[in-house]
């Protein structure tokens, strides 16, 4: 695993915690990521770094499933972003974005983050500046079906089911323009907001809205290990990489729903689920 830990958020937005009753305090720990102005995202993001965060994790916008929060609207100010970005770029790693609206995930590129995270809203400028400055888009185009049917069926709140309602298409038009386009995606899933367990369900998706079976099982492997970081250990069948596999009945690059039915794991090179 590679952790943020506590997300660069402003109060009370997309990445605080948000909803509870009035008489209800948030434990400290849990406004460890809270800033106000770039010298906090600065000093936020050091202090992250060093307690063990491998990265750093921006909520640029706000964000479908927190209370109080629109997923349109720009959150963390660009300088705010860039002070995280740097630092981050001097402890020799990197910061990624969750960012829904437009306006926020060009700001987060300009900013100098790795990876868009949703980019539900994003539009053709955002899309051409991903590619040009090969920036990742990781869009989990899955997600809005499984929140409005388990939502729905739940009595999720009603602020939650009209924000999905109003990013789920617009996300998978965007994915469908950043395919065309030849932006850089990787395979994101959002978990948990669905079980884990269940996030190949999305390859049909990426299938369904632009690519290729080879392009979506490459976002889920050696694209991801290069949006990471990791290409040199995971992501391929090659000599010196991990040996993770999967296998299952039937070739995906001819239906890639079969990647949801998993007969076998091998893991580090040892068997761990017999087909």
């Amino acid at each position: 695993m590679k952790v943020a830990g506590a997300y660069i958020t402003v109060p009370g937005g997309g990445g605080a915690v948000t909803g509870m009753a009035p008489d209800v305090s948030i434990p400290a720990e849990f406004r460890l990521g809270e800033v106000r102005d770039p010298v906090e995202a600065r000093d936020r993001t050091r202090y992250l770094l060093q307690h063990g965060a491998d990265f750093i994790k921006l909520i640029a916008t706000g964000a479908v499933l927190a209370i109080g929060s629109e997923p349109g609207a720009l959150e963390l100010s660009e300088p705010e972003m860039k002070a995280a970005c740097d630092e981050a770029k001097a402890h020799g790693t990197y910061c990624i974005a969750h960012a829904h609206g437009a306006a926020g995930i060009k700001a987060a590129i300009r900013a100098g983050a790795r990876s868009i995270e949703h980019a539900s809203l994003i539009d053709d400028e955002g899309i051409a500046m991903a590619r040009a400055a090969g920036v990742w888009l990781d869009m989990d185009i899955y997600d809005g079906d499984w929140v409005e049917e388990v939502g729905t069926r739940e009595g999720w709140p009603a602020e939650y089911l009209r924000k999905n309602r109003d990013t789920t298409d617009a996300q998978r038009e965007g994915f469908r323009k950043a395919v065309k386009a030849g932006a850089k995606l990787s395979f994101g899933t959002d978990a948990a907001v669905y079980p884990y367990g269940l996030g190949a369900r999305q390859f049909a998706y990426m299938v369904r809205f632009g690519m290729t079976p080879m392009q979506a099982i490459r976002s889920a492997t050696s694209d991801a290990a290069e949006a990471m970081g990791l290409a040199g250990e995971v992501g391929a069948i090659a000599p010196g990489r991990s040996a993770d596999m999967i296998a299952v009945a039937g070739d995906p690059l001819a239906d890639v729903s079969v990647l949801t039915r998993v007969a076998g794991v091998i893991k580090a090179g040892k068997l761990v689920k017999a087909p």
